[in-house]
């Protein structure tokens, strides 16, 4: 049978397909901007079918009502990494997270730790083989559609055909949903409405300026970046534009590399592992990076656990990664996913990154962040971290920690030199309380 008769064979409606989901299923949903939109709604409106449906994804960015409270008797959702959409539910208790490193998600789909009953993914239209594209969600996505019994794909004609490990045959799947929509695109944040906010606003730019500039001086001619997402690692960009040959290996990238690309500041000419490629697992950002990855040779997309695999990031040299989070204390401890016991977001690649770029020759891992929150009120470098909250990076893996008053290198540092530098980058209001609670803390 030819591809085409395999198409058409497979070829129906969402709200025919979404009927192939029973109750207690376990379903995987496509990443992040990769989500596809259309055949979430249709499983919603096929809530009344179903009874306990696990809804299992890392990151979701468009509406997400089987969180609901009132869904519970027809959903639970089972988080990975916890995200506007989903953190009132799982810390109000109905519904689940559960911690691990973004790299080894592939592997509990893969070794039947959780095994997956749907997937739910979104794909570009095939090619003249018959094989269609993850396009911008690679990461945990593909395995899920390999390894789970059904897999529903939305077929989207602006879904990015995109290269490397990132395709899967017609045949391989089992309901096909044609239905174009526009990708989800990431939008810039906004001032607020007051005096007050438009000033805290302004306050934490110019940190993340600073920040971005500190970071910058961390990086070489030659570098191979990851970079996280958020405010932090997109300041870090323009202030590269006088260095050289800079190589890209992350988990994902968004606009701001396609514009050193196009200056010819990233070419990747110095990587020794997929020379001259950009590899990501996942991608966000607006139309302009679509339309830049579609097609593009330059640009290779892997699941998660290649990408995000410390022995295949340490293969490039000089891998600097780039991530943030929410505390650390004076013995160099992170706390990047919650807030005390609330949980926050959860671990992604920070710490496969901090591991890969450790094992790197020249490489270095920075975490970086404002040294303020609440409007300067709290202090981000404390002596302890807050009660009840978990230590996402251990302080044996931390190296640079970065805030807009400076950087601190903690690798090979005593515990007290660790605290000393920690001191020296904190805010000043904050300084003197610090320096007591060392004295407090008896550290040699």
């Amino acid at each position: 049978m030819h591809w085409q008769e395999e198409f058409k064979k497979r070829l129906t409606t969402a709200n025919e397909a979404v009927k192939a989901i029973k109750p207690g299923n376990r379903v995987v949903v496509g990443h992040a901007y990769g989500q596809p939109q259309h055949l979430v709604k249709a499983m919603i409106a096929n809530k009344d079918a179903y009874a306990d449906v696990e809804i299992v994804h890392m990151v979701s960015l468009s509406p997400a009502p089987y969180c609901n409270q009132d869904m519970q008797k027809h959903f639970i959702h089972n988080s990975f990494f916890v995200g506007v959409n989903s953190r009132e539910a799982v810390n109000g208790g109905w519904a689940k997270f559960t911690p691990c490193y973004f790299s080894e998600i592939p592997r509990l789909f893969q070794e039947g730790i959780l095994p997956v009953d749907v997937t739910l993914c979104q794909l570009s239209p095939p090619d003249d083989n018959g094989n269609c594209s993850f396009g911008i969600s690679v990461d945990y996505t593909k395995p899920a559609a390999k390894s789970g019994k059904i897999v529903i794909a939305q077929i989207n004609d602006r879904m990015p055909r995109t290269m490397g490990d990132a395709s899967i045959h017609v045949s391989e799947l089992d309901y096909i949903v044609e239905y174009d929509e526009p990708l989800l695109e990431l939008g810039r944040e906004k001032t607020g409405n007051s005096v007050m906010e438009t000033k805290q606003y302004i306050s934490k730019i110019t940190a993340e300026i600073d920040i971005g500039r500190y970071c910058s001086e961390l990086i070489e001619y030659g570098s191979c970046l990851q970079l996280g997402i958020g405010a932090i690692p997109d300041a870090v960009l323009p202030f590269l534009t006088e260095k050289k040959d800079l190589g890209i290996h992350t988990e994902m990238f968004s606009d701001g590399v396609v514009d050193l690309v196009e200056k010819g500041i990233i070419n990747g000419s110095r990587k020794n592992l997929h020379p001259g490629k950009l590899v990501a697992s996942f991608l966000m950002g607006t139309k302009k990076l679509y339309d830049f990855v579609h097609e593009n040779r330059m640009v290779e997309m892997y699941p998660v656990n290649y990408t995000n695999d410390p022995c295949i990031i340490g293969q490039n040299d000089k891998v600097v990664s780039i991530n943030s989070c929410l505390q650390v204390d004076l013995l160099g401890q992170v706390a990047s996913d919650t807030i005390g016991p609330v949980q926050f977001s959860g671990v992604g690649g920070q710490v496969d990154f901090i591991r890969g770029a450790a094992r790197s020759k020249g490489g270095k891992s920075i975490l970086a962040f404002p040294s303020t929150a609440g409007g300067g009120k709290v202090s981000r470098i404390v002596p302890r971290l807050d009660p009840g909250a978990v230590v996402t990076t251990s302080r044996c893996d931390v190296h640079y920690i970065v805030t807009e008053h400076g950087i601190a290198d903690l690798r090979g540092k005593s515990v007290k030199e660790r605290a000393r530098q920690l001191i020296a980058i904190a805010h000043p209001d904050f300084r003197e309380n610090l320096e007591r609670e060392l004295e407090n803390l008896r550290i040699f």
